[in-house]
């Protein structure tokens, strides 16, 4: 006989898989049916509007299951099926992750997303300011603080030709950190780094823009040299018939390559969207700081992730992770809560690949909390931070060897071979490659 439960998690079964269907019952994307998944997000828009409009949290409330399917269908229901195109359907992934981590706070927040000096939607009390990113302050958890300042962000820009409703929409639909918005306060932002008089900004990002795509179409198609790795249907990167020095130091070079195209990709869309807004919709360069700060010069891993590391996923890690964790157990379990969703964030949008889910990304992202435990636990016996040149070593060996297993598990499922740059816009393919090839081979015949 059938129980109650056996109907209950049958029917839950089916209500997901109507979602969230199999590999080979997903919809193949076609120009014909392209628009489909965009469409799915046209009730997030409906969402983020009424989030900045007052009296909407009831319906805000009552519209979010359906935002939330909307979002979860466009993503999993729809697919790339050309291989070298599987890469997408994890950006596909990503973007959900992002999306409903956004409809949960418009739904969840009565007062809707206030600016910074809004006392209502639209309605400013006193005088509108925010803390200046220049001067932001690290604090022992990982996160981010503000001392006060002067510093005032520029004011909206609203095009004549886009209507109000709508640009209030995107506005708060597309910001990630927060910039002039209350969410957004105490999140360090690099200080600036280009001239702030609008055409010598234009022609610095211009130039930028330009930089992080040579580079990353070299680096990228220097990845794709590599056996398995290389190839859309992926391969590890710790190959076995290699000794084991030249093993790990592959793996190595390939985790380094990785790491690096994703930089300069991240600055190169930074790039060409800061340059969509500036010139196409009049925004005001101050509106655009940069996205990354040091990286490479990171002496402790707390300075890596809260002041060197971009701050793009804070608010979605901490709707999902730190909130949750924070209500739980404090801001301890608001600091792991944040790691471990980000480490659920970049798997489930593996999953949409179709490659199976793993779990070394959520081991290496958990792990971070223990290790800002760490330093803070050094700080407190030693009586100072972790920091200089054996700090810099510290953050190099935690980076540079604690998430290969993780940057393996995405090559296994064909990460490294999806087609990032089309292979007609690529430099390295047309020209470098067969340039060094010809002087490979005058080399061979000299």
């Amino acid at each position: 006989m059938v129980t109650v439960w056996q109907e209950i998690t049958f029917g839950a079964a089916r209500a997901f898989r109507t979602i969230v269907p199999t590999h080979q019952n997903r919809i193949p994307l076609t120009w014909n049916n392209g628009i489909q998944p965009i469409a799915l997000y046209a009730p997030f828009i409906f969402l983020a509007y009424l989030s900045r409009r007052e009296d909407t949290h009831l319906i805000r409330l009552l519209l979010l299951p359906s935002v939330i399917t909307c979002i979860i269908s466009s993503a999993y229901r729809y697919t790339f099926t050309i291989p070298q195109l599987n890469v997408y359907n994890w950006g596909q992934g990503l973007l959900a992750a992002v999306t409903i981590a956004k409809a949960l706070e418009f739904a969840f927040t009565p007062e809707g997303m206030l600016k910074v000096g809004e006392s209502r939607p639209g309605v400013t009390k006193g005088k509108a300011r925010s803390p200046p990113p220049a001067n932001g302050k690290a604090n022992g958890n990982g996160h981010a603080s503000y001392t006060p300042s002067e510093q005032v962000w520029p004011a909206d820009e609203r095009s004549s030709y886009i209507a109000t409703w709508f640009y209030d929409a995107i506005e708060v639909a597309h910001t990630l950190r927060g910039l002039k918005w209350k969410f957004g306060r105490g999140l360090y932002v690099p200080p600036p780094t280009r001239p702030t008089e609008r055409g010598p900004y234009i022609r610095a990002t211009l130039r930028s823009f330009v930089i992080n795509f040579f580079l990353l179409d070299l680096l990228e198609s220097f990845l794709k040299l590599f056996p398995g790795v290389g190839e859309p249907t992926g391969g590890t990167m710790f190959y076995p018939s290699l000794s084991l020095p030249a093993r790990y130091f592959t793996s190595t070079v390939i985790h380094m390559l990785t790491g690096a195209s994703i930089l300069f990709g991240f600055g190169m869309i930074y790039d060409l969207i800061t340059l969509i807004a500036v010139c196409l919709f009049d925004s005001e360069p101050a509106s655009w700081p940069p996205v990354m700060g040091d990286p490479w010069h990171a002496d402790s891993m707390h300075r890596f992730w809260s002041k060197d590391w971009h701050q793009l996923l804070r608010q979605t890690f901490y709707v999902y992770g730190g909130l949750p964790g924070k209500w739980l157990f404090g801001d301890f379990g608001m600091l792991f809560g944040m790691f471990l969703a980000s480490g659920l964030f970049h798997e489930c949008a593996m999953y949409a690949m179709s490659r199976g889910f793993e779990y070394h990304a959520i081991v290496f992202f958990g792990s971070q909390g223990f290790i800002l435990l760490g330093e803070r636990l050094w700080r407190k016996v030693v009586g100072r931070r972790v920091s200089g040149v054996i700090g810099r070593l510290w953050v190099y060996t935690v980076m540079f060897i604690g998430p290969q297993m993780m940057i393996d598990s995405w090559h296994r499922r064909g990460l490294g071979g999806g087609m990032v740059i089309p292979p007609m816009l690529s430099p390295a393919r047309w020209i470098y490659g067969p340039l060094l090839m010809k002087l490979l081979q005058a080399n061979r015949n000299n």
